[in-house]
């Protein structure tokens, strides 16, 4: 009932703007029509390094969390609106857009005595190391009831080898997502950003390690480490955003290959240093949500981003997650591995590239 009377006061307020004409596309469009812009989209570092900024908590607020490297100009709510009433130049493709129903052989991934990565759904991987497993972002069914679903399970997500660690990179609902969650044992051990104290108590999950950026979780000859990210979260409009941080994290593995999951991010100047302090052999970007430019680069970093970044970091493989089952932003579900296969062309690079889809396994050694 609470969900309910929340979603009908939404509703009720949205018709009282249209009513008096805010919503209006033209009134919209007339207001910020000069909002474009062509400043940078984060914060540079100018000298300062990402580990003084944590050291120093920057980004801790009074009761919230700030983004020391973020844009300098926060997104308004009119550019929200802009976004939703202005015509997108993707429309011709959506109709390209298909459905891949996810099947996952287990066999060869149980047997391997290395390091795997599975791209499971979404943003959510499994990665192996030898004999554990760390589950990052786990989504195994669909988002809402009005963003459709085009990479579906078709397996019982218990299938699933029992994770050792879950990680969970911010509280956005598309990474955190609760349903999927309930699946799992409850206790299991999930590491997770500062915040998301509610959450976790409402899933009866307790056995729970907290980082902030830079700290590391430690277990045995393995080490998971929380990195920054250009980026935000908010679950509850109500509360407001960033009341929980987000991230991402290293992962150093028992056997000496070290994988980076990015985490949602817009570009920023802080790749270098993080390529400088870590030897990378795989980066896992959250390609996705993109476009349009202008709204999302703040929040989501694009193919030439992406592609920039990892020459940045110097890491040897990269792929790709958070592409192909929400359509979250303007383009095509099946556009990221198009367009970042022509811009690692363009850089000689095409090699380094781990060409891998839904339900596929990519093998470290």
């Amino acid at each position: 009932m609470r969900r309910r009377a929340f979603i009908k006061k939404i509703l009720m307020g949205v018709q009282t703007l249209l009513l008096m004409r805010f919503f209006h596309p033209a009134v919209v469009l007339a207001a910020i029509g000069k909002m474009e812009n062509h400043q940078l989209h984060y914060k540079p570092l100018n000298g300062r390094s990402l580990r003084d900024i944590a050291l120093k908590k920057e980004h801790h607020g009074n009761g919230v969390f700030i983004n020391p490297i973020g844009p300098l100009r926060k997104r308004k709510f009119l550019q929200l609106l802009k976004w939703k009433f202005s015509p997108s130049q993707f429309s011709p493709y959506l109709k390209d857009q298909s459905v891949h129903p996810i099947v996952i052989n287990w066999s060869p991934i149980q047997a391997h005595q290395g390091v795997s990565v599975t791209f499971l759904k979404h943003a959510g991987v499994l990665i192996k190391d030898v004999d554990r497993y760390l589950m990052v972002d786990p989504m195994f069914s669909d988002l809402t009831w009005f963003i459709d679903d085009f990479s579906p399970f078709i397996f019982n997500p218990k299938q699933i080898p029992k994770p050792d660690h879950v990680l969970i990179t911010h509280g956005h609902y598309d990474h955190l997502d609760k349903p999927s969650l309930s699946t799992l044992d409850k206790a299991t051990h999930v590491i997770t950003p500062l915040g998301h104290h509610r959450v976790f108590q409402d899933l009866k999950m307790k056995n729970r390690t907290q980082l902030d950026w830079y700290d590391t979780y430690r277990n045995g000859d393995q080490s998971i480490t929380f990195m920054p990210g250009n980026h935000w979260t908010m679950r509850n409009p109500f509360r407001g955003p960033n009341r929980s941080l987000w991230g991402g994290y290293m992962i150093e593995t028992s056997v000496g290959h070290t994988i980076y999951i990015m985490g949602d991010s817009g570009y920023f100047d802080g790749f270098s240093e993080i390529g400088r302090d870590y030897d990378i052999d795989l980066v896992v970007i959250n390609l996705g949500a993109y476009e349009p430019r202008w709204f999302m680069a703040s929040s989501h970093i694009n193919p030439r981003e992406a592609v920039q970044a990892f020459k940045e970091l110097n890491a040897k493989k990269m792929m790709i997650v958070h592409w192909g089952t929400f359509r979250l932003g303007d383009e095509p579900i099946h556009f990221p591995p198009r367009d970042l296969k022509k811009e690692l062309e363009k850089e000689g690079l095409s090699d380094r590239m781990v060409d891998i889809k839904h339900g596929e396994t990519f093998f470290l050694n």
